[in-house]
């Protein structure tokens, strides 16, 4: 593994965390690698999004620990572990009527002294996040103005204008229509072959089965399945953890899995 795979490596430890003083995630061990999207899966109020919003270094632990490379995530500086771990929070939206352009220019802060403006490799950075996202047509439009997906993807701009290693979305496609949701999935499949770890907060089984490396099964604050789409989505895991039954199928050579029923 390369110096720059080893500084996207992020790794829960024994993570326990709660919400209000009620336990949300117990115990769980979880080592996110470069290179790969992993999908993290499970009913409402599994802890999904609490352990993501850990993992970026914003939710403090009762117990256990994140490393990012080996170094405890918790004691990097701010504007570091900006750097290095991008977070989409779920339903994210911005209130103030800027500029497409200037709220995807947002995400090149952490790399920024106080004051600083935008270098040439700032606005590149800004240039290929609008680009990569389909929404360069847009930058001069005021952000308020725009249609809820078209939000998401100019907030997906602003994370990946930052560059970080470690790009972390809760559920980013749930407000995108079928073209912009496999679009997204592409997108993030293309940041993870440049070496970087990639992990999302899903519910749409079959996007996870088509483009994800590997699935994190997660139900009642635990994990109870990590490994393949066909390792997690089986019929066991589907009935015990959803309540549900699935039809299976493969096109070129890649899975897919639709909900059918109530099992």
């Amino acid at each position: 593994m390369s110096r720059a795979e080893r500084a996207a490596s992020l790794q829960a430890r024994q993570l326990s965390l709660s919400l209000g003083g009620e336990p949300v995630v117990a115990g769980v061990d979880l080592a996110l690698h470069p290179g790969e999207v992993v999908a993290v899966l499970g009913p409402n109020g599994a802890g999904k999004s609490t352990l993501l919003r850990a993992l970026a270094g914003l939710q403090s632990p009762l117990h256990g620990e994140v490393l990012l490379a080996g170094e405890s995530l918790a004691a990097m500086k701010g504007n570091r572990r900006a750097r290095e771990v991008g977070y989409l929070p779920q339903a994210a939206t911005v209130h103030w009527p800027l500029p497409v352009e200037r709220v995807v220019a947002l995400g090149r802060l952490p790399h920024m002294s106080p004051w600083q403006r935008l270098s040439a490799a700032d606005g590149y950075a800004v240039d290929r996040a609008l680009a990569a996202t389909g929404v360069e047509g847009l930058r001069r439009r005021t952000v308020t103005e725009l249609s809820g997906g078209e939000r998401a993807r100019v907030l997906l701009a602003r994370v990946l204008a930052g560059e970080p290693n470690c790009l972390l979305a809760d559920e980013p496609v749930a407000g995108l229509d079928p073209y912009h949701q496999v679009h997204f999935m592409e997108l993030v499949r293309e940041y993870a072959g440049e070496g970087r770890t990639v992990a999302l907060v899903m519910h749409d089984l079959n996007l996870a089965a088509r483009f994800c490396d590997r699935l994190v099964l997660m139900d009642q604050g635990r994990l109870v399945a990590d490994g393949s789409a066909r390792e997690v989505l089986d019929p066991g895991h589907l009935a015990r953890v959803f309540g549900i039954r699935a039809v299976y199928g493969e096109s070129e050579g890649e899975p897919y899995v639709v909900p059918w029923g109530r099992a």
